[in-house]
Parts: structure tokens; sequence; C-alpha cells
């Protein structure tokens, strides 16, 4: 049995777009979608607009994603290792062949999880659309070297999944697309990037939802630091600059483009310096759902 986690927060029309994105997939395996989500109207909309036994939905108690895929793992696991738990979110919709392209990527039985590829929906003309693109470019490339060399490397919360039996929790207190993929690399699992497998993701269009999103997810990130101290890191302030400096230059394919991937260097300074020294001041990760709200990247709702 597979289980698609959809991770929602008060954004009943993209949640609807997401889940519509699974059950038009031809998918044969045996399969529920659970949508999770801390606001009882959302059920009520699903409910008058979706007509599938396949939907479920879990009343999210509000303390957090991680917190609420812990208690999915343990209410949905099975001992059997050919099932699966995708997780994604509700606000970010897939492509059509996702589902099977995970599949596929499981058949090797070494493969403990699988995550799939962000696609930014963004216009690159504008510079908050540029960025994305870039970024998204970046992350694709450190990805998709690490898989091919079968070594460790962090998955996206927008799009992955794992094999049951493996594992039935983990710390809340860290991005759950960092610390999964590590505890299954603990116990020799490999992780697989599977490009195949899209996801499409509206990003912050202004300078305060990106700050905000940013710093969010950086101390998500660092926090790790205290909880797996030798865990390999995909992201982080050092790898960008050893493994994006340079290449982030060779994208540009204007004089436009140009200028804006030198501003987004002060811009990346700047969100890690205020959330290093948020942490500092003991500002750290703190799991509630979405407690900054980004209101740009729900067009929908």
């Amino acid at each position: 049995m597979i289980h698609i986690i959809v991770a929602s927060y008060n954004e009943p029309n993209a949640t609807l777009r997401a889940v519509n994105s699974f059950l038009k997939q031809k998918i044969k395996e045996d399969f529920e979608i659970i949508v999770v989500d801390p606001f009882p109207e959302t059920e009520e909309f699903l409910l008058k607009n979706i007509q599938d036994k396949k939907v479920k939905f879990f009343l999210d108690p509000g303390e957090g994603k991680s917190y609420a895929l812990n208690i999915l793992f343990q209410e949905y696991g099975s001992n059997n290792q050919e099932d699966f738990f995708i997780m994604t979110d509700g606000d970010v919709y897939v492509s059509e062949n996702s589902v099977n392209s995970i599949i596929k990527a499981f058949k090797n039985p070494k493969v403990g999880c699988v995550t799939g590829r962000p696609i930014t929906i963004d216009n690159r003309n504008t510079k908050y659309g540029y960025w994305s693109h870039l970024l998204f470019e970046a992350i694709h490339n450190v990805r998709e070297g690490l898989s091919n060399k079968e070594k460790f490397f962090e998955c996206s919360g927008y799009l992955f999944a794992i094999r049951k039996g493996i594992i039935i929790d983990f710390p809340i207190e860290v991005s759950e697309d960092s610390i999964i993929p590590y505890l299954f690399w603990k116990k020799n699992f490999i992780i697989k990037y599977t490009p195949e497998a899209e996801v499409y993701v509206k990003n912050p269009d202004n300078w305060n939802d990106w700050i905000n999103q940013k710093i969010r997810n950086i101390k998500g990130h660092e926090n790790l630091n205290r909880i797996v101290s030798d865990m390999p890191r995909t992201k982080s302030f050092w790898n960008e600059i050893k493994k994006g400096f340079f290449s982030a230059f060779k994208y540009p394919q204007n004089i436009k483009e140009f200028f804006w991937t030198i501003s987004l260097y002060p811009a990346r300074l700047y969100i890690y310096l205020k959330a290093f020294s948020e942490i500092r001041k003991k500002e750290s990760y703190q799991d509630g759902w979405r407690e900054t709200e980004i209101n740009s990247t729900k067009p929908l709702d």
C-alpha cells in the first residue's frame, strides 16, 4: 500500500489541485491520499469537490508538520518494506508520471528514500522568479551528481518518499526532508534522486516573503548540527560558496539576469547572517506549521 500524505494549511483550492494531480495518474498499486490540515474547513471543501474513497482527511493537531507526520507514520505504517509513504505539500502539484517514477526507483531494494525534482512555475523575467530558477537548477545539479555517485544528500520536502518498516518516528526539531534521509542513510540505505518525478512550486515574489521563507528553512537545517553533528550537509552556507559561487555565473542569459545573479549573493548572505543571529538569540527553528504566512506562494487561495 502506498500512502500519499498531502500536508496543507488552510489552502483548499491549492490542495484540491494537489490531490487531483495524484488522482489523475495511472497507478496500478493500491494507494490512499491522506490530506493533513489543521482547518476543518479544508476537509469540508474537499468532500464537496472530490468523490473518491481513496482520499481521506486527518485533522492536524496544530503542532507542526513533523509532529503530524510522526503520527501518520505510526497510524499508517507497516512492516512491509514494499509499502511506501509519499510526502508532498498542499500548495504544490506533481507531474503525471511522478508516482510511477518513484515506484520504479524503489525497485532497487537498497533504495530507502526517493526525492523528486522541484520545478519553479515563476516567471524568469522577474528578479524573484529568476532567483528561483537559478537556485532550483543549482540544487538539481547537486542532487543529481550525488545520487549518481550513491552519496548522501538531503531530499526535497516538496516531494519525497520513504519505505515503510524502516523508521517509525523522527526528531521534530529539524527539517523532515533532512533528518529522515539521514536516518535511512545510517541504516545503509541509498538516497535516490528521480528528476522525472517533477513537483511544481510557486515561490515568493517579494522581499518580505522571500526572507521569511528562506530564514525558516535555514534555521531548520542549521539545527541539524545540534541533533546529528555527523550528518553530511547538502544545504549549508559553505556548500553554497564552494559549489555554487562560480557555476551561478554560467546561468544568466542576458545582462539583466547577470545583475540579478550578482544581487542574489548579498541577499543570501543577509538571510544567513540574520538566521544565525536569531539562532544565537535562541530564536531557533520551531516546528510550527508555517508559523509565518508566505502569502505570495499561495496564488489559488
